[in-house]
């Protein structure tokens, strides 16, 4: 991998359990979103040729690094700017809660800043995230249990999609969960 810059948060546990959930669920043909790449480790995974793979991330730093790992990423927030739908939306948010007090201001703090819950940049990210999706598509959300795992998913629910576990571990304290999203057909 290219040098990592300081100010872009390094792969690690929730990196790799988000990216075997992304290989077991991912089909040739797919059209992949990774929000928020960072270092673009995931999209470089799925860079095989039998899915089409974009990104985005807020942070100049890491869209630069995955841009120079050949990845196709575009600096925005979340999906602004964003056209057209996605079979697999994947995404590996800042989820830690963080008291006003603890916050500092760089860039590495858009991948870590999840809020006074943990949730705020989630809770964003799922208010928009079903107008991206196929008539099929899925969402590949990486949370840990100090963000409120019943709490994530009745924001699932509130965007009108249902949501289940399909990976999780422990690490240091915290059990690391992939939540597999997906409109709720019943529903529309």
């Amino acid at each position: 991998m290219s040098s990592l810059h300081p100010q872009v948060y390094a792969p690690a546990e929730d990196t790799r359990l988000l990216l075997d959930a992304a290989l077991r669920t991912i089909r040739p043909g797919d059209r992949v979103l990774e929000i928020g790449t960072g270092s673009g480790e995931i999209a470089v995974s799925l860079l095989d040729g039998t899915v089409e793979v974009a990104a985005t991330d807020i942070n100049p730093y890491a869209a630069s690094l995955a841009y120079s790992r050949g990845v196709p990423v575009i600096r925005t927030d979340l999906f602004a700017g964003i056209c057209g739908t996605f079979d697999l939306i994947l995404f590996n948010p800042p989820y830690l809660p963080t008291a006003p007090d603890e916050r500092i201001d760089d860039w590495l703090e858009y991948a870590l800043d999840g809020g006074d819950n943990g949730r705020e940049t989630i809770e964003r990210f799922l208010a928009t995230a079903a107008a991206c999706l196929s008539a099929r598509g899925k969402i590949l959300l990486l949370i840990s249990s100090l963000t409120g795992i019943p709490e994530v998913a009745g924001l699932f629910t509130k965007a009108g999609m249902i949501s289940f576990s399909v990976a999780e571990e422990m690490c240091e304290g915290e059990r690391l969960v992939v939540l597999l999203g997906m409109k709720d057909l019943c529903s529309v």
